[in-house]
């Protein structure tokens, strides 16, 4: 069905992905692409790098955010306003697969590389898109970032107590999910075309990942149209919590089927005062108790550190139960190093380090993070030459100041 491709043990190897995208949303979508065996081609102009070569933390020289939206990338710099730039561009859609971007709206419209542009040079091309607010509506070209999508999106609202002004995740959940069904879109079009032959426009947007992510609560408004409330801790559900540990850190507990559960806890716990009241074996009659029974879970629950109430009720007691980490402790979390979570960051000058690697495992197949993120234009000559440019052809666009 696929055509003959050189293979590498990758299930997307031959695939070629022309990422015109910048920042992050765009740049991990492809990154994941890149991870199964996509060539990924990164085109950046010679005035406009992607502005994540310039996340560098204050005590490092490393980056570690582009490094991991750009790794198993190719990079070629040029100039898309230059005529000869635009043709250049035009000539590597001919041969690719997948087109993506994430300019603001309208400006592959006066680059001359919309998707009709691109579809004229190659009927078979996915053109997809990273958008903010969606491809459609009033507000398709309004700026979109990361926690505008957020705070739009309805996830800000969901989060923290009533008490407190909404609060939104760590940086970049936005545009991690947004990547994911962008991704997604990708692949499900290459399969439409692998059947069909015909290439499509997809969008994948920061807000409708959002919505996405919330499916089946924002499906609870749709069928009754009432909006959850945010509910203090006291008053959550005392199996379905988190509690302080006598180390300071927390322990959360997960075990929304209160009949199953409650009486495997009971027994896991030396708690007389709870174990004994009738009132608590049911739901029904347990719910105006639930501020009373978090209360003195808390009290037990300040007894012992983290690691050995997870030890002790997931190890022992086979509850549904987890330490809350930090990432100081997710790093070295014995499960992430088992299934091989985090894999070695491919650069001899920095050995020893790790980086996350792809977030799924194919067991015939598997994603890897084979090269680091590439300097700026470090693959220009090599990917115009696969292009068919000669050298005279490629002095004379550098001397023209197309490619940087």
């Amino acid at each position: 069905m696929f055509p003959d491709v050189p293979h590498t043990g990758l299930p997307l190897s031959g695939l070629r992905v022309i990422d015109c995208t910048h920042w992050q949303q765009g740049p991990y979508a492809t990154a994941m692409l890149g991870q199964f065996g996509a060539d990924v081609i990164k085109v950046e102009g010679p005035d406009a790098p992607d502005p994540g070569r310039g996340m560098v933390g204050a005590t490092t020289t490393l980056n570690a955010y582009f490094e991991s939206h750009n790794h198993n990338k190719r990079s070629l710099v040029i100039d898309l306003k230059h005529p000869e730039g635009r043709e250049a561009v035009l000539r590597l859609v001919e041969t690719a697969d997948v087109f993506v971007q994430n300019m603001r709206p309208g400006v592959m419209e006066r680059l001359g590389l919309a998707y009709e542009d691109l579809r004229a040079r190659n009927p078979r091309i996915i053109y997809a898109t990273a958008s903010g607010y969606g491809a459609e509506g009033p507000h398709a070209r309004w700026p979109a970032m990361d926690m505008l999508a957020q705070a739009r999106g309805g996830t800000m609202m969901a989060m923290g107590p009533p008490d407190d002004a909404p609060f939104f995740a760590f940086g970049g959940m936005a545009d991690q999910v947004g990547a994911l069904y962008l991704c997604n879109g990708i692949l499900m079009a290459l399969w439409h075309r692998a059947r069909t032959g015909e290439g499509q426009a997809v969008d994948g947007s920061l807000l409708g990942g959002q919505v996405a992510l919330q499916a089946f609560n924002i499906t609870g408004t749709l069928f009754n149209g009432a909006v959850p409330p945010q509910v203090r801790r006291e008053q959550r559900a005392p199996l379905w919590n988190i509690y302080e540990c006598a180390d300071g850190r927390y322990i959360a507990l997960a075990m929304a089927q209160y009949g199953r559960w409650w009486p495997r806890l009971m027994a896991a716990l030396d708690c007389p005062a709870l174990r004994d009241n009738r009132e608590l074996d049911t739901l029904a009659t347990a719910v105006p108790h639930f501020p009373a029974v978090v209360a003195e879970l808390d009290r037990v629950f300040a007894s012992r550190p983290q690691r050995e109430w997870q030890e002790y009720l997931a190890g022992e007691c086979g509850l549904a139960v987890a330490s809350v980490q930090d990432y100081g402790q997710l790093v070295t979390d014995p499960m992430a190093e088992a299934n091989q979570f985090f894999v070695d960051y491919p650069n001899p000058e920095h050995p020893g380090l790790k980086m996350v690697g792809p977030g799924v495992t194919l067991s015939r197949s598997p994603g890897s993070i084979r090269t680091r993120a590439p300097e700026y234009g470090e693959h220009s000559e090599e990917v115009l030459l696969e292009a068919g440019y000669s050298w005279e052809e490629i002095v004379a666009l550098r001397e023209a100041r197309v490619i940087g």
